[in-house]
């Protein structure tokens, strides 16, 4: 009898015919193994006993990178031939729903033959094969095979060729096989070094303190020593980053933390406390903060910048490895933008000659309570679905938000979220977006009905709606930010009943044209209510509000007190700024010049951080939140009570007693605190009024763990269920997952 198997979910790339392959020959099955695009089709022939054997085989033993969703095992009638072998047939396109691994970090094997004399892959640095190398980024479109990869330019020697169609080979059917001889090959661009040279060259620039541009998997990353003080601050200079934390890659893994065990395929930035790191590093790598962003090397050609044997000794234990583009632009995949953007801030450019088809950034992740806690998520997730099973099988592109974008393809009840894409500030980026969204499109299959984008009229993530939208030939459905971030809490929950949505952040365009930032809504996939919200207070200074936190601080201030001449005496105390900056900003209070009404928790965490004297600048968004945090963690848990009828009434009695000279970090502490007690007492009263137990939290406010963890604590302390952020980012990198279900049901509401 014949059976038809197929196998839905992260079935290609992954080795998954192959292993196919042994396992029916291992049944003594006679059939065959395609890729159908959105999934890996079985014929097989034999008793309905051991194919059921055969089937359970495959779900208990797949490979270790695949990931099964299903499998649909039907007899099949009108096959009119017997099989007289198993093999693997030519792959043919078949619609569907579609699985693309993302990329999958070198193996062990992979790295014992790159340092392996006797093997022929030693020191190459493409090195791959079932079981790991590059994915998503060198896909064209499914079914995964190698003349739809940018593999496609490099033709297999025969000795790759054999191993290729070798059952018994670990690289039996792998599409990214190559070696010395045929594979792609490192240089340095505009330089005449190439192959062992250039590898040599970049290891040389770092030893002598210099910088080096990589190019990687998903994007070029700029690399120096980060035990050297100096060649850190000098990459702070030309990158414009003056105290922005930098990650780095370790040689091994120098820490007790064993977060990293759990992500071995993925090996993204995570960011763990420094007296877990067992090296020295220079100060400046990640200042005025208890926590570093730590990965290990994920490709072999970072294994070889490294290790590789030549006569450089001592070579550092620990690299500075940031994205490579310049502030504003997205990362940077062609030598053209790496000669262009990278070559004024490194001393040399290390490239190869694969092509990066699709970016993708390094994925940072958190910790909490020993889970992930992600905060970009890209290479090694990205285009991983999220399934929602309670959403409506409406094809749509969501846009995302304005920072720390990323775009959402949704197709039956999958939720495809794009890799990291950057700030649409920047018209490289806008670009880099735009580029993006078509290329999953095609490779997903995916042409949406509808588009969702942000209610901001003037965001550039809404005017690419706008434009792709006339492009497509689709129709537009704006959601409200806030909304969109409690939606993506669920989603990722998978939960469907009315929450209690916290929605804390810095910046979202509410229904009634002004700034939320602090909201308490009653959500779910038909709607949502405001119910409440923080204080209003007054934000003046247009964009400048948003960096400069003791403009927030002064508004606050004076909103208390109502007297310039006190508000004046304060600020001076305290040091926020000079009298010419002071007396400005009053002016513009006084005569609501450039003055909005706002509920920004996040801007209220910077007045907080600059009262402080903490932080009165910020150079990167959420400095300042950083550095109170981070103050906040530094003290014994004991604090005095504070009235949290209202977030003013916080801020007023944090203000009084940092006049008064007290603790700077038990001040910083009490703030988190109070702060965790009035979003719990406000989520009791709207309990008491709706009935609702569950809480969602979201928004870029709760990046913060401390908050996060008081706030839950004290939550459920009081019965309440708690949704959570766990791989998908609370900030703004996650809301285009709840843009997509938000006009998934919209638009399903009117057929």
């Amino acid at each position: 009898m014949v059976y038809n198997v197929k196998i839905f979910g992260i079935v290609q790339g992954v080795g998954f015919r192959p292993f196919i392959d042994r396992l029916a020959k291992r049944f003594k099955l006679n059939g065959s193994v395609a890729n159908r695009g959105s999934y890996v089709e079985i014929f097989v022939e034999g008793s309905s006993a051991i194919v059921e054997d055969f089937c359970s085989a495959i779900k208990n033993e797949a490979p270790p990178r695949a990931i099964i969703i299903d499998i649909v095992k039907n007899i099949f009638t009108a096959f009119d031939k017997n099989f007289v072998d198993f093999k693997i047939i030519e792959s043919e396109h078949e619609s569907g729903d579609i699985f693309v691994s993302p990329d999958i970090a070198i193996c062990d094997k992979c790295q014992t033959e790159l340092f392996d004399i006797n093997n022929r892959r030693y020191l190459h640095p493409f090195i791959n094969c079932t079981d790991c190398g590059p994915r998503l980024t060198i896909m064209k479109k499914m079914p995964y095979d190698r003349e739809r990869t940018s593999m496609k330019n490099f033709p297999m020697c025969d000795k790759c060729h054999e191993e290729y169609h070798d059952l018994k080979s670990r690289r039996y059917d792998a599409q990214p096989v190559c070696c010395n001889d045929c594979g792609p090959e490192v240089f340095i661009l505009d330089g005449k070094e190439k192959g062992a040279d250039s590898i040599k060259k970049a290891r040389r620039i770092i030893k002598n303190g210099g910088i080096i541009a990589i190019k990687g998997i998903g994007g070029f990353h700029l690399a120096c020593d980060a035990a050297n003080f100096e060649t850190v601050e000098n990459l702070r200079k030309l990158k414009h980053r003056p105290s922005k934390p930098f990650a780095i890659m370790l040689r091994k893994n120098f820490t007790t933390n064993e977060i990293f065990n759990k992500f071995e395929t993925q090996k993204p930035i995570i960011l763990i406390p420094k007296s877990d790191l067992n090296i020295e590093i220079a100060e400046n790598v990640a200042p005025n903060n208890n926590k570093l962003g730590v990965m290990l090397p994920y490709t072999p050609l970072y294994l070889l910048i490294f290790d590789y044997p030549d006569d450089i000794s001592d070579f550092p234990n620990a690299l500075i490895m940031t994205s490579g583009n310049i502030s504003g632009a997205p990362l940077a995949t062609t030598d053209d933008e790496a000669r262009n953007d990278l070559s004024k801030i490194c001393d040399a450019i290390l490239t190869h000659n694969r092509d990066i088809l699709i970016r993708a950034d390094d994925s940072v992740m958190d910790t909490f309570e020993n889970e992930p806690y992600m905060i970009r998520r890209s290479r090694g997730f990205a285009p991983l679905p999220i399934h929602v099973n309670y959403s409506k099988n409406i094809s749509v592109l969501a846009i995302g938000g304005e920072l720390k974008n990323t775009f959402c393809l949704s197709k039956n009840n999958l939720f495809y979220l794009s890799p990291y894409i950057g700030d649409l500030t920047n018209l490289q980026t806008v670009e880099a977006l735009k580029n993006s969204v078509k290329r999953l499109m095609e490779l997903l299959e995916i042409n949406p009905k509808v588009i969702a984008c942000d209610l901001h009229p003037v965001y550039h993530s809404t005017q690419i709606a706008e434009e792709l939208a006339r492009e497509f030939n689709t129709k537009i459905i704006k959601v409200q930010h806030h909304y969109a971030h409690i939606l993506s809490c669920m989603a990722e929950n998978n939960f469907n009943d009315k929450v209690i949505g916290v929605a804390f952040d810095g910046t979202g365009y509410g229904i009634d044209e002004t700034i939320w930032g602090g909201e308490f809504i009653i959500a779910d996939t038909n709607g949502f209510e405001r119910i409440d919200f923080i204080t209003p207070f007054t934000q003046a200074g247009g964009d400048k509000s948003s960096i400069e936190g003791w403009r927030n601080a002064i508004s606050i201030i004076f909103d208390i007190i109502g007297n310039v001449n006190e508000t004046k005496k304060i600020a001076a105390t305290l040091n926020l700024a000079d009298e010419s900056k002071i007396n400005g900003q009053l002016f513009l209070l006084q005569n609501n010049i450039n003055c909005v009404k706002s509920t920004s928790a996040g801007r209220l965490f910077d007045a907080v951080s600059a009262i402080l004297g903490l932080c009165n600048v910020s150079t990167f968004e959420g400095e300042a939140a950083m550095k109170l945090q981070y103050n906040a963690e530094h003290v014994e848990q004991n604090s005095l009570l504070i009235d949290t009828s209202s977030t003013l009434k916080i801020f007023k009695n944090i203000l009084q007693r940092r006049l008064n000279g007290e603790n700077v970090q038990q001040l910083a502490f009490d703030f988190h605190l109070a702060l965790a007690n009035y979003i719990v007492e406000t989520c009791k009263k709207i309990h008491d009024e709706h009935k609702i137990l569950t809480v969602a939290l979201s928004g870029g406010v709760f990046q913060n763990t401390l908050l996060l963890k008081l706030t839950i604590d004290k939550l459920q302390s009081h019965g309440f269920n708690v949704l959570r952020h766990k791989l998908v980012p609370p900030n703004d990198g996650g809301i285009c997952l709840g843009q997509a279900l938000a006009a998934s049901k919209i638009e399903s509401t009117l057929l």
